[in-house]
């Protein structure tokens, strides 16, 4: 099993969301500056196509090179006129502290500048040389230099402002982040509360399409499968622990009647019909007990998975051999097998026992009345026992089928242990079918329904 990584999700979500934010701020910042020095350059190219235009204007008017050159001079903008005499005319003539000469009387050829360096210049100006009117050439050059410095403040701004943009980011998040989290804490606060006991609480979120609704509702479906599988151990634990008591008890009794004739049967002097009479007590009770662990045997196979040999069997032929079998056990009862021949896949064994039990239900509490068996075909087949006796109360009639529960009317010296109809039932359900107390068809006595499934390939069930 691979181990869950349980590193803080505040800092990783932090994180991330600084990480995302700090990619976004530098996208900003380079297309800004981008888009600044282009804007900056469209700006410089509009301002020499201007003076160039005024140029051509001048010459037109007849205005001397050299005046032109002057006029055309502008802040971070240089102009230079060449004549056609091959005469330089460059600047105000009065600032020969940053231009230097305002002309130079040496022929130079089209576009070449000897006097503008663009190394001592970082702005990479922006340079437009044209011919004039006048057989002059006229070369512009606009300096970039400020343009340059408000582009390394607005760089050095951006980085500032993006430092600091994260470092508030980052601080706002670690406490954003600790309310947006706030119900994974509740969860890990209720899982410890019923880790101390205190069972029943829910998260019951408010919205289940959202990641932490999903979240909440599969923890507090946990919750109820576990409270549920821990409320039906107990249950089981407790009636495996009454279960257990009650077959104590059951079993004490013929144990003790055992005891009892077995030590009454050593007294001396004892006539051969009182011993004879201590035999039979003690052939009884010994049965009684016999019987009594064979019904315990049988629900310990059905709890740990019953194995059937399934077969075919005609169970209107099984109810006729097990009225045969009641009867003779009680000659005075009348029982009667009635309805069609229904061949079912199942342990004819075990189909029998179930049957014998549901007759002897019936002979102990129908009394001198009849009992009917009626076999009907269909999907599932069914096997339906009514007797003429006390009948059994709507509230009782799942209550019965309990291990070790009789109802009052059943306790005597011929009631079972309350062991049958709960083995009658495992076996039915073992077969795939069920068996139930149902409304007697002619609204007296008890009425038991076995169903059966019909039509299933034979298998073994374990």
């Amino acid at each position: 099993m691979t181990p869950l990584r349980t590193v803080s999700l505040r800092r990783r979500v932090t994180v991330l969301s600084l990480v995302v934010l700090a990619a976004v701020l530098l996208v900003v910042g380079v297309l800004t500056d981008v888009f600044f020095s282009a804007q900056i350059r469209s700006e410089l190219r509009q301002q020499l196509n201007v003076r160039a235009t005024l140029a051509g204007q001048l010459v037109a008017q007849g205005v001397p090179a050299d005046e032109v050159a002057r006029r055309l001079e502008a802040p971070g903008i240089r102009a230079e006129v060449v004549a056609s005499d091959g005469r330089v005319f460059a600047g105000d003539p009065h600032d020969d502290e940053r231009w230097g000469p305002p002309w130079r009387s040496r022929p130079i050829g089209p576009g070449h500048r000897d006097w503008w360096d663009d190394d001592e210049d970082p702005g990479n100006p922006q340079v437009l040389e044209q011919p004039l009117a006048d057989g002059s050439r006229l070369t512009l050059v606009a300096s970039g230099g400020p343009v340059s410095g408000a582009q390394a403040l607005l760089r050095r701004t951006l980085i500032v402002l993006s430092i600091a943009a994260l470092a508030v980011a980052g601080i706002v998040m670690l406490l954003s982040t600790r309310v947006a989290l706030a119900p994974l804490d509740a969860m890990t606060a209720l899982a410890r509360s019923i880790t101390s006991g205190d069972r029943g609480r829910r998260l019951a979120p408010t919205r289940t399409d959202t990641e932490l609704g999903r979240t909440a509702a599969a923890f507090d479906a946990m919750l109820d499968e576990l409270e549920g599988a821990e409320a039906t151990a107990r249950a089981s634990e407790a009636r495996t622990r009454r279960f257990v008591a009650d077959a104590a008890h059951e079993l004490r009794t013929p144990i003790a009647g055992v005891q009892a004739v077995a030590e009454a049967a050593l007294a001396p002097g004892m006539s051969t019909e009182d011993r004879e009479r201590l035999q039979l007590l003690l052939l009884r009770e010994s049965r009684r007990a016999g019987r009594l662990v064979d019904d315990l045997l049988v629900l310990a196979r059905l709890d740990a998975g019953l194995e059937l040999r399934r077969e075919p069997v005609d169970l209107l032929e099984l109810a006729g051999t097990e009225a045969e079998r009641a009867q003779l056990v009680a000659p005075d009862q009348q029982v009667e097998v009635r309805g069609e021949p229904v061949t079912v896949p199942g342990d004819a064994t075990r189909l029998a026992q179930v049957l014998g039990n549901l007759l002897d239900n019936a002979r102990r509490h129908a009394g001198p009345g009849a009992v009917t068996v009626t076999v009907s075909g269909g999907d599932p087949a069914r096997v339906l026992v009514t007797d003429e006796g006390p009948g059994v109360p709507p509230a009782d009639r799942e209550r019965i089928f309990d291990r070790l529960v009789r109802l009052d009317e059943a306790r005597g010296e011929d009631g079972g242990a309350g062991l049958g109809l709960a083995i009658a039932r495992g076996i039915a359900r073992a077969h795939g079918g069920d068996l139930r107390c149902v409304d007697p068809p002619t609204g007296r006595g008890a009425a038991f329904e076995l169903t059966l499934p019909s039509g299933v390939s034979p298998r073994r069930a374990g």
